[in-house]
């Protein structure tokens, strides 16, 4: 769990009530531990501030190490614009372009148009009940990108090989299938 900034507890809380005896979360806060991780939880927050932690202390390129190798990543709201290759508007940093997908900042709107939405989400049987703040959306994605689930015309749930992207907060809910097939994948 890259723990910089952002929803680092309720991620921790919800990984753990995943894996229940089957495993341990490890706060990820300086270089070294990531090449000892299995899976790597890239929370949200606000994405300049974990990007410049990222790029300040050495773990923005373990995790690109890291994910070039195959060890699969879950980056939620901020952390899907971190991984993101492209972000539609201009930022005052450089993501990670590890996921094959284009990303617009607060595509939905400010803190105040904050919303719940039930998505109809590829490959399960009922509805996941999605939190949006502030949220991203991905409006332009390759042909190795699937995608899970959308709002519109935008994605907002993806998966390229061990990289999976969400544009909202599945550690504020108690459903868990995100971070079951996150578990699954490692």
């Amino acid at each position: 769990m890259v723990a910089f900034q952002g929803d680092v507890s309720e991620h921790v809380h919800a990984m753990e009530r995943a894996l229940g005896s089957e495993g341990s979360v490890v706060a990820v806060r300086s270089m070294g531990t990531v090449p000892d991780c299995d899976g790597i939880v890239l929370p949200g927050g606000e994405s300049t501030t974990i990007s410049r932690h990222l790029a300040r202390t050495g773990v923005g390129d373990e995790i690109q190490v890291a994910a070039r190798s195959g060890v699969p990543i879950m980056a939620t709201c901020a952390g899907l614009i971190v991984i993101s290759k492209e972000i539609v508007e201009e930022t005052r940093f450089e993501p990670l372009r590890l996921l094959n997908v284009r990303v617009m900042r607060n595509a939905f709107g400010s803190q105040r148009e904050s919303f719940e939405a039930d998505l109809k989400v590829e490959g399960f049987d009922s509805p996941y009940r999605a939190v949006f703040i502030r949220a991203p959306a991905i409006v332009g994605w390759h042909d190795d990108v699937d995608i899970l689930a959308r709002i519109e015309d935008m994605a907002v749930a993806v998966r390229q090989e061990n990289l999976m992207g969400l544009a909202f907060h599945p550690e504020l809910t108690g459903d868990l299938r995100f971070h079951e097939i996150f578990l699954d994948m490692i």
